[in-house]
């Protein structure tokens, strides 16, 4: 003798939220079908950009000063409020009595990094920013993602 067992509540939300998932499919299927130029919802990157809004928080890039030196004087504020401990800073001192000190390394890992934006609201001389619009932060190994003092001062990617 075979007992009936009633389903339960997340048993009974299963089948509905599926035909959901697939009507949202088709939905989309047949309106890039019908009308493929009228707003579509897939681009093809390389030769499509999406808009990047001016707040976006891409790969950080530190700045310069006038002489070319980066702006960083080391009070290690940005490391100190970085979640994922991805940026290291190594101070020393400065040969100029105006700058009491400055990166002798800094280096941050991509592959840890969260991209919050906490470094750039903590940095008190407005050396780190993540605006260098690059959209693409991609390696073959991980090497490729750590990122020091040079590279973060690169006018290119």
């Amino acid at each position: 003798m075979s007992m009936k067992t009633s389903l339960t509540f997340w048993e009974r939300l299963y089948f509905p939220e599926i035909f959901r998932g697939i009507a949202i499919t088709s939905r989309h299927f047949f309106k890039n079908l019908s009308n493929p130029l009228k707003n579509p919802v897939t681009i093809r990157y390389p030769e499509q950009k999406r808009f990047i809004h001016p707040r976006w928080r891409g790969r950080h890039r530190l700045m310069e000063r006038n002489d070319g030196s980066p702006r960083c004087v080391a009070c290690m504020c940005c490391a100190t409020v970085c979640p994922a401990r991805c940026i290291s800073i190594m101070p020393g001192e400065h040969s100029d009595p105006a700058i009491m000190k400055y990166p002798v390394s800094f280096e941050i890992d991509l592959t840890r990094c969260i991209f919050c934006g906490y470094c750039v609201e903590a940095c008190p001389v407005d050396a780190i920013r993540m605006d260098s619009g690059i959209v693409s932060v991609v390696g073959y190994d991980r090497d490729q993602l750590q990122f020091n003092k040079d590279r973060l001062l690169a006018k290119t990617p």
